[in-house]
């Protein structure tokens, strides 16, 4: 898994120095949020002790919910078409399939780094991700050798049925770390009056949350992006909870994402994921489904 920053422990409550500096910017920085009245910014926080694979068994627990793992025909989202007011609008039925029904499918992924931005990839993981055990982009062609795991897990509400939590855990065998751990709802963004594609992903006393606005393409494909100007709009979002219903969010214009997900000449749903930093391209990550056989 390679090496580990060992940052230093600063307790429970405040958990570990270079979290805790992460943190403090994002208070000192970010926007009073009320999360009782804007709970489109709201979502599961994680552990100051780090997030790992076990993080949607502990919410499920401390929750009261009951989890249910990789159910046939469980879907990222229910619903995809209600993410177009447009009735005519036609999203490829392999990229509608995958969506709704992600479970079904095997993933395999690889990545490209630009090389300038590529130490500061290894730096992240370094100080952060490897510990968190949480967003660990692949760094090398090493550490996709082995596939990727996918796993959708469903917290349902145990009296109602409801689903309240669908969660994406992704892991990469050829190192032993957790990819993403996130939630995936569609949710509506006050700045755009309409639903986006909204991921939710757990850090400690808080989250990271990507809005993501959905266009189709002429050819049918999709395209999600999280390329807004102002909070309220699509994006990327810091979010440190303090307690109370309240929390403070910090909204980073600087990064944003692209995903292209399309049906392929052989029958496959493929997708291109671009990370864009100051509208540099840093990482490009690429994606192949497959039904599972």
């Amino acid at each position: 898994m390679g090496g580990i920053f060992r940052s230093p422990w600063l307790g429970t409550k405040r958990g570990y120095l270079a979290d805790w500096i992460t943190q403090k910017w994002v208070e000192v920085t970010g926007r009073f949020i009320d999360l009782g009245e804007e709970t489109w910014i709201s979502g599961p926080i994680g552990k100051t002790s780090g997030i790992g694979s076990d993080y949607f068994h502990e919410l499920a627990r401390t929750e009261g919910l009951e989890l249910e793992s990789s159910r046939p025909s469980a879907g990222l989202v229910q619903g995809l078409s209600s993410l177009f007011s447009n009735e005519n609008a036609s999203v490829q039925a392999g990229v509608v399939s995958f969506y709704e029904k992600t479970s079904d499918f095997e993933i395999d992924v690889w990545s490209e780094w630009a090389s300038a931005f590529k130490p500061f990839g290894h730096l992240l993981a370094l100080v952060f991700s490897r510990r968190l055990q949480q967003l660990n982009v692949p760094l090398s062609p090493l550490d996709t050798r082995l596939g990727m795991t996918s796993e959708i897990l469903q917290l349902v509400d145990p009296e109602s049925k409801v689903i309240r939590y669908t969660a994406w855990l992704r892991h990469l065998p050829g190192t032993g770390n957790v990819l993403y751990a996130g939630t995936y709802s569609l949710c509506n963004v006050p700045g755009l009056n309409r639903k986006c594609v909204k991921v939710v992903f757990p850090l400690p006393n808080g989250n990271a949350i990507v809005f993501m606005e959905p266009t189709i393409n002429d050819d049918g494909s999709l395209l999600l992006r999280s390329s807004g100007n102002r909070f309220g709009e699509a994006g990327f979002y810091f979010v440190v909870h303090s307690g109370l219903g309240r929390a403070r969010a910090r909204y980073i214009r600087s990064f944003q994402e692209t995903i292209h997900v399309f049906e392929s000449d052989d029958s496959e749903v493929r997708a291109d994921h671009v990370l864009r930093f100051f509208g540099f391209s840093f990482l490009r990550l690429h994606y192949r489904m497959r039904p599972r056989q």
